[in-house]
């Protein structure tokens, strides 16, 4: 037996934490999984993983093997791809780390669409507002909404990207005092906690220096989704993104203000890890959705 096919069942084990989570998974016994574990040990001289009837865990040498094994693994799996690239069709998983408004907007139909378009490519989405650690939690990919940041990671910009202020007509009838950005400060104000800075909005001069004015209101909730209804609602001003509040903007029942003071540095971005050998599945779904943005702009 190999010792690829013995690091693969231990990888397996620890991804689904126990042997008989492993087996039903694989489709392997889990005495042969034991076996192959058990193998593995003896081959390095070191124990992997503390084995007892309740609990299941990693030693310390077996963590540092995991990462490490993990890591090579990908590389040759990687490289499998790209001689393979040409002669097949995309095959396997690829799991992706994807903002919850992103999925839920009408902008998530390019998830489904590449989905429909390489059937033999399993896509786990992981639906999650957080930034989550790529490789830590095994993504191959992540979508992100955002200014981006030095992370480390791979980036590719799919789309632009912008944030608009809205408030219904009526509302804005109810408080003609809102001239500037800093009148912001004295109207009620919808909050996405998801924004980083939850109590202030930042602005931009024309001359590029910025500034905050900080916000207030009857209600704070984590889903743009729920701040757009909210301010269709005439509860107060908010912050939206633009591909959930387009609709509403082009229609008339939302009213966009101080656009020449909001920041235009953001975008979609598509970030990966950096490896050596790029999976084909990685590079082949970025640039779907870059050309699918550029169909549906």
């Amino acid at each position: 037996m190999d010792t690829l096919t013995r690091i693969r069942a231990f990888i397996d084990v620890v991804e689904a934490e126990g042997f008989s989570a492993a087996a039903r998974k694989t489709g392997r016994s889990k005495a042969l999984l034991s076996k192959y574990v058990r193998e593995l040990e003896d081959e390095l001289g070191a124990l992997l993983l503390n084995r007892t009837t309740r609990q299941f865990s990693m030693t310390e040498a077996g963590h540092t093997y995991y990462r490490t094994a993990s890591d090579i693994l990908k590389e040759i799996d990687n490289l499998a791809d790209l001689v393979r690239e040409n002669n097949s069709q995309l095959k396997g998983k690829l799991k992706i780390s994807v903002p919850r408004t992103f999925v839920d907007a009408e902008v998530g139909q390019s998830l489904i669409d590449f989905a429909a378009e390489n059937p033999d490519l399993t896509l786990e989405i992981s639906a999650d507002d957080r930034f989550v650690d790529l490789i830590e939690e095994g993504f191959d990919v992540a979508i992100r909404v955002t200014k981006l940041e030095d992370s480390g990671m791979i980036a590719r910009k799919i789309s632009d990207f912008r944030i608009h202020l809205c408030a219904t007509p009526e509302f804005l009838d109810r408080y003609p005092q809102l001239q500037n950005p800093a009148d912001l400060s004295n109207v009620p104000f919808v909050i996405d906690t998801n924004a980083r800075n939850q109590g202030s909005i930042r602005f931009q001069n024309p001359d590029g220096t910025t500034f905050a004015v900080a916000v207030s209101g009857p209600l704070e909730v984590n889903s743009p989704h729920a701040t757009l209804r909210a301010a269709l609602s005439g509860i107060g001003v908010a912050f939206i993104p633009d591909f959930i509040a387009r609709k509403p903007i082009d229609s008339g029942a939302l009213v966009t203000l101080f656009n020449d003071y909001i920041a235009t540095d953001r975008g979609i971005y598509a970030v990966y890890p950096h490896r050596r050998y790029l999976p084909a599945k990685v590079r082949i779904f970025v640039d779907y959705l870059h050309n699918w943005f550029k169909k549906h702009p």
